[in-house]
């Protein structure tokens, strides 16, 4: 790594108001500094490189024109926020980002005042922002709502409900629109730069306020012709007209990256009585940094990389991720079913749908940031008798839960979900956990829900997901590579609701469900050492249950411990649910469950989370010697 980019002018810079105190011919130094310093901290990191390089201008440039934090500032998606935490009192932890300890990936409403709104899920910007605005017209303070939303976001519909919503805050909420694909604006240059500074100004503004009073008094009908008339004139020259519908005073494009365009336009929007706005800003993902701009796809999240040569540290190797399993073992199953579709919301490399695609491109699809959408798609054809996959992150299928409750499980619709990301997650932190999806989706009628415990059983799961079509089945994984079992060449249909016995023993049952188990099989190991004779069973199913194998373990062991990387209400309240409708903790039968603590865990090495989480191996050994309340419970066996 090369040393520390020389940064002079950033130095002089802590905050927004000194950022203010700058001439306005500082602000392009500024801005090639802190691009810098963003390559140099997340080379040392890891983590979201693309989106923060392409909004380094727009961030100088709102924080130098706007009065943040009185206005707020809100970004969407978060991880477009790093040159906007370095400009905000935390460039002195910027290489902590995404560690144990250190400062979010997203923004955090507990890290800084700078960040009024936690926004690590997407399209949800513009309605919060517009509660700031109203909060403050209310109540008669100072104060707008900023909204920068990045064109991905605009394809969730949140996006459009709140502007549609929006008329009211007037002038106090302004919206960012980052459009950094191009897949709105074409190419813009010094003629629309010109035309969004003269739609902005006062000038024009004024002409246009005494067009309207004079308008008026011809009458209504005339006066309402003419408004049209006018705004579809700027949407014709400047592509606003669907924003305009919407309520919205419409400026640009504009190019993002040259600030003698941008400020203006800003300091326009900021003295205009004129709004809502929405600014439409065209940048680059990854710009001034050449790896980035060569391959967004690539630089859009990061490993820990060489800041000259760009080259990324590669891992060691090592099993398949889990998500490659699945997308490859679809496809490979699709190649005997052509009913077999899938469906991505915007994440088809992070799912394995990519796999899938390369193999049936014409039946996989990505309907965007929009998992409603997809959910509901997902039904239709399974209505008309496809077999659908919705591939979807679990922290993602819980913008859907209406639509897997009302358009799936009542209508008793076989959708396949494919739930990535289950479990804690690492560096995402709490925001990206997949904690909850086992409770939110074992509490329906007519679904199954299975947790895979390796890759083999990812591969199994998928295979029993394609041939189940009785009513919708999911199946949950985590993040990251698999354990390194070998995936067999045949795949197996599971039996519906039937666990599996790992290994048998007669005093201790630990029951599994998910990839706990190499864990379960540690902490089974220990407990032998220490003369506990322990079974170990892979639950598979935590809907339905194995009822027959739950009551015969309760009714031949002392102690029974359920474990699942899930929030309290999963297999271990089902179990016990079960138990006592069955009275089998009427004997005197210790029943322990494990699962993710009530809490928000924030980001860290996995490990470590599973550490504070208390589902790795000694804790299982805990858990047991406190239900027998062993003499040693707690306390390590000093040996040689």
């Amino acid at each position: 790594m090369s040393e520390r980019p020389k940064t002079p002018l950033l130095d002089t810079v802590d905050t927004p108001a000194d950022l203010r105190k700058l001439e306005q011919d500082q602000l392009r130094q500024l801005s090639d500094e802190l691009r810098a310093e963003m390559i140099d901290a997340v080379g040392t990191t890891g983590g979201h490189l693309g989106s923060g390089l392409g909004v380094v201008e727009l961030t100088t440039a709102i924080h130098y024109v706007f009065d943040t934090p009185t206005d707020k500032l809100i970004w969407d998606v978060g991880h477009q926020c790093y040159p906007h935490k370095i400009l905000t009192g935390r460039r002195d932890r910027i290489r902590t980002l995404r560690q144990g300890g250190g400062l979010s990936g997203f923004t955090k409403r507990a890290e800084s005042e700078y960040d009024p709104f936690g926004a690590a899920h997407s399209s949800t910007s513009i309605s919060a922002a517009l509660g700031f605005a109203m909060a403050n017209k209310m109540q008669g303070r100072p104060g707008r709502g900023i909204a920068v939303i990045g064109d991905g976001a605009m394809s969730a519909g949140m996006a459009y409900e709140a502007m549609n919503n929006a008329e009211q805050a007037g002038n106090r909420l302004v919206v960012i629109l980052n459009d950094n694909d191009m897949s709105i604006a074409p190419p813009v240059g010094g003629l629309s730069a010109y035309l969004a500074r003269m739609v902005s100004s006062s000038e024009y503004l004024g002409l246009r306020s005494m067009a309207s009073r004079i308008a008026k008094k011809l009458g209504r009908r005339v006066w309402g012709g003419l408004e049209k008339a006018e705004e579809y004139a700027r949407g014709m020259v400047t592509g606003g007209t669907m924003f305009e519908e919407l309520g919205f005073y419409y400026v640009g494009p504009i190019d993002g990256h040259n600030l003698d365009h941008l400020i203006p336009v800003l300091e326009n929007v900021r003295d205009s009585e004129e709004g809502p706005v929405l600014i439409h800003v065209v940048t680059k993902k990854g710009k001034g940094y050449a790896p980035a701009e060569n391959s967004a796809d690539k630089y859009h999240g990061v490993a820990k990389f060489d800041v000259v040569t760009g080259e990324q540290k590669k891992s060691s190797g090592g099993p398949p991720a889990y998500q490659n399993v699945f997308g490859e073992t679809l496809a490979k199953i699709a190649d005997t079913d052509p009913r077999i579709c899938a469906i991505t919301a915007a994440m088809p490399s992070g799912t394995g749908v990519d796999k899938f695609a390369k193999a049936h491109p014409d039946k996989a699809f990505d309907v965007g940031i929009a998992e409603q959408h997809g959910v509901t798609f997902a039904a239709g054809l399974a209505a008309e008798g496809m077999r659908p996959f919705a591939a979807i992150y679990s922290t993602f299928l819980q913008r859907a839960y209406d639509q897997v409750v009302h358009d799936v499980a009542i209508q008793n619709l076989p959708v396949r979900f494919a739930i990535d990301r289950a479990g804690l997650v690492g560096a995402d932190g709490c925001t990206h956990a997949g904690s909850f999806d086992i409770t939110y989706l074992a509490t329906l009628p007519n679904m199954v829900v299975m947790a895979a415990a390796d890759e083999a059983e990812l591969a199994h799961m998928t295979y029993t997901a394609a041939q189940y079509d009785d009513g919708p089945i999911a199946f949950r994984y985590p993040r990251g590579a698999g354990t390194g079992v070998e995936i067999p060449e045949k795949l197996e249909k599971l039996e519906i609701g039937k666990g599996r016995i790992v290994r048998e023993g007669s005093k201790v049952a630990i029951l599994s469900l998910g990839a706990r188990l190499e864990e379960a099989k540690k902490a089974a190991d220990q407990l032998e050492a220490k003369g506990l004779s322990t079974t170990v069973a892979d639950m598979r199913f935590a809907k339905p249950l194995d009822t027959a194998l739950i009551e015969k373990l309760m009714r031949t062991h002392e102690v029974v411990v359920t474990i699942e990387e899930g929030a309290i209400g999963g297999l271990g309240a089902h179990v016990l649910t079960f138990a006592s409708d069955e009275g089998l903790t009427d004997t005197g039968l210790k029943v322990r469950t494990m699962r993710l603590p009530d809490i928000f865990q924030d980001q860290d090495d996995p490990t470590k989370q599973y550490d504070e989480a208390g589902l790795n191996a000694p804790h299982i050994v805990d858990t047991v010697l406190n239900a027998l309340r062993h003499n040693s419970a707690g306390v390590e066996e000093a040996r040689a």
